[in-house]
């Protein structure tokens, strides 16, 4: 079979994907990586499979950047936008602007034209928004200030691509062809007033079509229930937004952005989403691993210091912006370090602006193709910087954070009850306990929560309740009962283990997320573990049969019997925790607590108590 054939090629690629993000993700790297990765692999640098074909990959992989554009658009609702706008265009704008002029501004120093220095600053000022995300996510730190900030500027920058399409053009050398795109176009040789109309023309078409002509379009698909027409429309409507986009000469990116955007309150929403996702991901993983076979290796090995030296003065010049914008925006120490080495990468729009530039003559093809190399290898670097951060460094500036910055507070209130931990699981604690008439000490390791909640007029305490002063000094010698309500499982178990260890008389009730987290407190010996969502999931449950016709009485009878089993049966499963067994354990117990509650209903059919009926029980709730 010839290596040009189309199911040879298909072969290749698809092998490539199911090896190499699978791999990459593993190593938590981050899927991107894993298709650059094996494109490198895969293609004339290493392994050869592909050749050729990898540059011409990449016109046919690009719809898939199109295709991520709409869903970004769609992703953009006006409250969102609204109540996120401080961050977004505060944060977000100065770090997109700052960024583009210094290294502008160095570029220019290196003896670029203006217009190429500002084109490679924009591109750079760029982060990865999918290899961030995931490691904020996977390490619980997206509902911390640093992961609000960082999500925030993410944003903006996605949003930033956009404008930055459509700025390019304007600064290619007067004469040049720009984009493949507009020689097709329908207006290539008009003047420039007549171009202007025709293309303010198509973008007031794409909003009174999007409104009164796709709506009722798709309301029509939709009453004919077939999936698979549903999706014809969704990849129809994408592929029409680029074609008249083509057509009047702009970028089908930025017309598939805006047709999203026109869509985001859409009751169909969520279903085109799920269905142009899948179409999506393939073209982009294709795309990635169309721009991992193109890189230039010749030209990395004939100047490694060229390009080392690149990616560090470029990941130190954006860590720098990005730490002096934190501390503008009065994020404390240890949340600005998190933030400024989250985001000093190039991300992967990058590539397609890059892509877009040299197809536009806007950049010499071979500063492109250094540029490639420069933001493939900061992508790769930012899991191994994040993780010299979490091991070093984190913990030195944590320490002269505590000596230097702010030192845990001192604590004049002793109380029967030490809360630690304050986030939106310990706060409720905290309030329905304060409305009982119970003061309890609370304390906090997130610097700005606690002047947050401060604000708010909550008294709260700055300390790290894991450690035996910060106990001491909150009165865990005279307390009763401290609920163990932090963050992350791992900082609770550090928790226990001090009380345990220092404070033994103290009754601990402790938060677990699941029921990995309470076989964990288990095995320290922890009595009383309260899983996050049982009590909500049985409650939403009780709901549901009362809705269905239920008597109250009997709904909340089989919540109550659900979750002493449940406990009890958690006990016992723990010792299976890491057994064959456990699956069997487990399915044993499903099956038993259903034939107890079902003979449990059936016994008290006859029951009737007027004062557990629906329309008293909604009057109870």
């Amino acid at each position: 079979m010839s290596n040009e054939s189309f199911f040879y090629q298909a072969l290749v690629y698809l092998a490539t994907m199911v090896v190499f993000v699978p791999l990459a993700k593993k190593l938590n790297l981050g899927s991107v990586l894993g298709y650059l990765l094996g494109g490198i692999i895969i293609g004339p640098a290493l392994l050869g499979l592909i050749g050729q074909s990898g540059q011409d990959l990449m016109h046919f992989a690009e719809f898939g950047v199109v295709m991520m554009l709409f869903l970004i658009g769609m992703e953009l609702e006006p409250s969102l936008l609204w109540k996120l706008r401080a961050p977004i265009l505060g944060l977000g704008g100065l770090q997109v602007v700052v960024t583009a002029m210094l290294i502008g501004g160095l570029a220019m120093a290196c003896g670029l034209p203006w217009n190429q220095a500002l084109v490679i600053g924009m591109i750079l000022s760029l982060s990865s928004t999918a290899i961030v995300l995931q490691i904020l996510t996977e390490k619980g730190q997206m509902g911390s200030a640093a992961g609000q900030s960082a999500f925030s500027v993410l944003l903006f920058q996605d949003i930033a691509v956009i404008p930055m399409l459509a700025i390019f053009p304007l600064l290619a050398p007067a004469g040049t062809t720009l984009t493949a795109e507009e020689t097709s176009s329908l207006i290539e040789h008009q003047p420039a007033w007549v171009k202007t109309i025709v293309v303010l023309g198509a973008v007031l078409g794409l909003v009174i079509g999007g409104r009164y002509i796709v709506k009722p379009v798709l309301h029509i698909v939709a009453r004919t229930r077939l999936r698979e027409l549903f999706t014809a429309s969704a990849l129809l409507l994408v592929v029409g937004i680029a074609v008249l986009m083509t057509l009047v000469g702009l970028s089908p990116a930025l017309g598939a952005f805006l047709g999203g955007v026109l869509l985001a309150n859409s009751e169909y929403r969520h279903e085109l989403e799920s269905d142009i996702e899948p179409f999506k991901g393939l073209l982009l993983g294709l795309f990635f691993i169309g721009v991992g076979a193109t890189i230039n290796f010749d030209l990395i090995e004939n100047s490694p210091w060229i390009v080392a030296g690149l990616v560090i003065g470029i990941m130190i010049v954006k860590f720098i912006v990005l730490a002096g914008l934190g501390k503008l925006f009065r994020l404390s120490r240890d949340q600005n370090l998190l933030f400024s080495f989250a985001l000093p990468q190039v991300g992967e729009f990058a590539f397609v602006l890059f892509s877009f530039s040299a197809g536009a003559k806007l950049l010499p093809q071979q500063l492109v193709d250094l540029m490639m190399a420069v933001v493939a290898i900061s992508m790769a670097l930012t899991p191994l910087v994040m993780l010299a951060y979490e091991k070093w460094i984190q913990p030195k500036f944590e320490g002269m954070s505590k000596e230097n910055e702010r030192e845990d507070d001192k604590i004049d209130e002793r109380n029967a009850v030490i809360i630690a931990g304050f986030d939106h699981f310990g706060t409720v604690i905290g309030r329905f306990l304060r409305a009982s008439g119970v003061p309890a000490t609370v304390l906090d390791l997130d610097s700005d929560r606690v002047d947050l909640l401060r604000k708010m007029g909550l008294k709260v305490h700055y300390g790290d309740a894991s450690r035996f002063e910060m106990l001491k000094s909150a009165g865990a010698e005279q307390a009763a009962i401290i609920v163990v309500a932090m963050a992350t499982p791992e900082k609770n178990l550090e928790v226990v283990q001090a009380v345990k260890k220092h404070f033994p008389h103290l009754r601990m009730l402790v938060r677990a997320v699941d029921n990995a987290d309470a076989f964990d407190l288990m095995n320290a010996g922890v009595l009383h573990i309260y899983r996050e969502t049982i009590d909500t999931s049985l409650r939403l449950g009780t709901d549901v049969l009362e809705m269905l016709g239920r008597r109250a009485y009997q709904s909340q009878r089989a919540a109550r019997m659900f979750r002493r089993f449940d406990e009890k049966s958690l006990k016992g499963l723990a010792a299976f925790r890491d057994d064959k067994q456990y699956v069997n354990a487990a399915k044993e117990r499903i099956e038993e607590l259903q034939k107890i509650i079902q003979a449990d209903a059936y016994t008290n059919m006859m029951i009737r108590d007027t004062g557990w009926e629906r329309d008293n029980a909604e009057e109870r709730n």
